[in-house]
């Protein structure tokens, strides 16, 4: 399994995009925990996902803060 480094603050890659009018795939991680809190930065709409779905669904992390 990949080695999944990400923290708060990060912009990382899903594998499938927003279903926005951006279709953008890149997220902020505005929150951390059992769940987490990503926001699309194609809308700026905010999304809360469950920590195994969005392992699942990590493509990449962009940029580390």
């Amino acid at each position: 399994m990949k080695d999944l480094n990400y923290s708060l603050g990060d912009i990382v890659e899903l594998k499938k995009p927003h279903p926005c009018s951006t279709h953008c795939t890149k997220f902020k991680i505005v929150r951390v925990g059992a769940d987490l809190k990503i926001e699309c930065l194609g809308c700026g709409n905010i999304l809360m996902i469950s920590r195994d779905n969005f392992n699942k669904r990590l493509k990449r992390v962009i940029k580390d803060n």
